[in-house]
């Protein structure tokens, strides 16, 4: 719904028309969503039942994987349910409000993780590098201080973007051709001129994120020499190992948010914007687990300890 004045149209809802027009359409992507909300929510609750109760995985690096798995719950769980329940009820709308909610949310949970995946290279680079200095670098209470600077991270983040996205007049329409709301459609619907704050900070923010890569590729550089001069060939594979899943998330959260964006029409609907949504906003969420389960021997045994019921038995 909009309200036109004499200069420019107040809007007081968004319409999402991400979803196909069909019924049985409508139905189908109900029905997939769903599966892929229960599969990540089902996998990342796992991983914190794992790191909490098996005492071998009460280390930093899994302390950090038992926070990725938080954070990607609630960033699923951010756009998932109101699709699903779009979808079922054939219902478009989204308030303003609602829609700011769900961009600083949505932000606040990636920023947050890109900067805890940061930490996590340099818990890696540390363990291998430097691995008479670990247990005092990486000791709890630097792990919980990085932690809540990831937090903190990404809630400065989300603030900064949301603040500059809804501080500017829209001048209609109000569609959005995607499943939820995000800066770059909305930005498209801003009047003409005000969206010099935003770009500002979507500039700082693509900065910072090829700092934040770089940080890591220089990370990986330095453990991929460390792992070079190890003599024996087992011993190579066995170290390299306990990076690859961390390198896996990397590499799947920076390609899934660099194809959504770049991949994304924000000017008209199309059948590509509905894959795009489902890439950037619930496939990471739902492999991650998968990865460092599949991945990780020690995960591997106490989810089999879990089944078994002698997970608890142990504490």
């Amino acid at each position: 719904m909009a309200k036109r004045g004499a200069n420019v149209t107040t809007i007081t809802e968004f319409l999402l028309l991400g979803l196909p027009e069909g019924r049985a359409q409508q139905v189908l992507c109900a029905t997939l969503f769903l599966l892929i909300y229960l599969v990540a929510l089902t996998g990342n609750l796992l991983i914190i039942a794992l790191t909490t109760l098996e005492r071998r995985l009460q280390t930093p690096m899994y302390f950090f994987l038992k926070n990725l798995s938080l954070i990607d719950i609630c960033y699923v769980s951010v756009t998932a349910p109101q699709t699903i329940m779009n979808s079922l009820t054939n219902s478009r709308s989204i308030s303003v409000l609602g829609c700011a909610s769900q961009v600083f949310l949505i932000i606040v949970f990636a920023g947050t993780e890109l900067a805890l995946l940061l930490v996590m290279s340099h818990d890696r680079y540390v363990a291998i590098c430097r691995p008479l200095h670990y247990e005092a670098v990486m000791c709890r209470g630097a792990c919980v201080r990085a932690v809540s600077a990831a937090w903190l991270s990404g809630c400065v983040y989300g603030s900064l973007h949301t603040t500059g996205t809804f501080s500017v007049h829209f001048c209609g329409p109000n569609v959005l051709p995607l499943l939820f709301c995000d800066v770059p459609s909305l930005l498209v619907l801003a009047c003409s001129g005000e969206q010099s704050l935003e770009y500002a900070f979507l500039i700082a923010s693509f900065a910072l994120a090829f700092f934040c890569f770089l940080f890591m590729v220089a990370s990986y550089v330095h453990i991929f020499l460390a792992v070079l001069r190890i003599p024996s060939a087992h011993g190579r594979l066995k170290t390299f190992s306990t990076c690859m899943p961390h390198l896996m998330v990397v590499t799947l959260f920076l390609c899934a948010g660099s194809v959504s964006y770049f991949g994304t029409t924000y000017d008209s609907v199309s059948p590509q914007n509905l894959l795009m949504s489902v890439v950037y906003s619930m496939l990471p969420p739902s492999l991650n687990p998968l990865i460092y389960s599949l991945r990780n021997k020690h995960m591997k045994e106490a989810l089999g300890k879990l089944l078994r019921g002698q997970l608890s038995a142990k504490l």
